[in-house]
């Protein structure tokens, strides 16, 4: 008979900024020095801003190899703090640029990685993730993730992955008058019986509709912690319960 077991996620949602990674790194290690988890999930380009205030969509001057800057900042604070980390990136490789996420185990390697199979229309600098939707486990959890505008497509895109995983990771800078993802991440919450941790953009400059709000939400589709609407700066977390330990190894 296999016991349940459990992760501790939370959402650093962070408001947002433009060009300003190394403040972005800061707040993040002071949210890390006050609150503890086992995985910490932040926003889609939190590190980089998605849009600058003066309407400027172009990130590809923020791109960085995979050992960069970026990464290598973020493998040391999981490391140090002993948290996994699911983190941005404006990835270069080769003349491709990417909007990607990480995945840092609590030992600060990089057990994570997924491409934005489907940026959204102003993101003309960002090739198509070419990745698939992997699989990947930590701490017994199989997870697997989309980024943003990969929600309308991801049933279709992913159904084995989102069958196979536990938890899906969704970070997002989401867009929108009246706001659609409680109803569509409560539907694949349930639909797949996986547990769904959205880390949104806060509101910050520019600000926006639809930022705010980050959610959690167990297996089956009940919300279980969120951020307010319209939020700036915060953090939210929950305990989530896995009914059976997941199958060592990842998939594709």
């Amino acid at each position: 008979m296999t016991m349940p077991h459990s992760l501790h996620v939370a959402i650093a949602q962070y408001p947002a900024r433009y060009n300003d990674i190394v403040g972005a790194l800061g707040w993040l290690e002071a949210q890390l020095e006050q609150h503890a988890a086992g995985l910490v999930v932040l926003p889609e380009t939190a590190f980089t801003g998605y849009v600058s205030p003066h309407g400027d969509f172009d990130l590809s001057g923020f791109a960085e190899a995979l050992d960069g800057f970026t990464a290598r900042a973020c493998a040391n604070l999981a490391r140090r703090y002993r948290t996994a980390l699911a983190v941005p990136l404006i990835e270069r490789d080769g003349p491709r640029c990417y909007n990607s996420l990480l995945l840092f185990n609590r030992e600060g390697e990089r057990i994570g990685h997924w491409r934005k199979r489907h940026p959204w229309m102003p993101e003309t600098w960002a090739t198509p993730g070419n990745l698939g939707t992997p699989v990947v486990e930590l701490d017994g959890v199989r997870i697997c993730a989309g980024i943003c505008f990969d929600i309308h497509f991801i049933a279709d895109d992913a159904p084995d992955a989102l069958h196979a995983a536990d938890l899906f990771l969704f970070p997002s800078a989401w867009v929108e008058d009246e706001d659609s993802r409680p109803e569509r991440l409560a539907a694949l919450a349930a639909g797949f019986n996986l547990a769904v941790v959205n880390a949104n953009w806060g509101a910050g400059y520019p600000r926006l509709p639809g930022q705010g709000h980050s959610q959690i939400y167990a297996a089956g589709g009940q919300r279980v912690a969120a951020t307010p609407p319209h939020s700036a700066a915060a953090w939210c977390d929950a305990t989530l319960i896995f009914p059976t330990p997941s199958v060592s190894g990842a998939t594709p």
